[in-house]
């Protein structure tokens, strides 16, 4: 009878040095998980968001917000490090942190996701259960296909809004409300 083998578990400083290949990596507990590139309308629709997002941020002091090559270190042993599309750390969370350099060592307050023709929703559905294990307070699917956005304030509450309805993103980023029409406007 073969011998199993356990296979080798990457950490997440071995996966912050490791030299790119052209895709992106998110780590799920300690496996290596290939992204490939986003396409034009992925990085238009998150850019968007990241606009509006930021607007909001900024004219109120709120925190920070993050682009998509960021990363989160959610987990610890075996590690797991994901990087949102676009990502939201409150102004007093974000003080905490002392390395802003490698991974950031916790969930934001916000993640969003904009699905890409390649993704299945059950798999970006579990990511967004993994955000919100680790202590996002809101994730947010936007879906470019069918022009809607999914929030998830928890596991058991999830809505969906359509091109004309406005969420609210409170508590996770106080006060704001995003209208799903502006995230695909052109």
């Amino acid at each position: 009878m073969p011998a199993r083998t356990t296979p080798t578990l990457t950490t997440a400083e071995q996966l912050f040095g490791m030299v790119t290949d052209g895709y992106r990596y998110e780590l799920v507990a300690g496996e290596l998980r290939m992204m490939s590139p986003a396409g034009g309308r992925h990085g238009r629709i998150a850019v968007r968001v990241a606009h509006l997002l930021m607007q909001h941020v900024d004219a109120n002091d709120l925190g920070v917000v993050y682009a998509a090559e960021t990363g989160f270190r959610i987990e610890t042993d075996p590690d797991t490090v994901l990087a949102p599309d676009v990502a939201f750390v409150s102004k007093a969370r974000h003080a905490t942190i002392k390395d802003e350099v490698a991974y950031l060592p916790l969930a934001p307050d916000l993640a969003v996701e904009v699905l890409s023709p390649s993704d299945r929703f059950s798999r970006v559905e579990s990511k967004a259960f993994q955000w919100l294990d680790a202590g996002t307070k809101l994730v947010l699917l936007v879906d470019p296909e069918t022009q809607t956005i999914h929030r998830y304030p928890s596991r058991k509450q999830i809505e969906v809004y359509q091109l004309g309805e406005t969420l609210d993103c409170s508590p996770a980023v106080p006060a704001w409300k995003l209208n799903v029409k502006d995230v695909f406007q052109t």
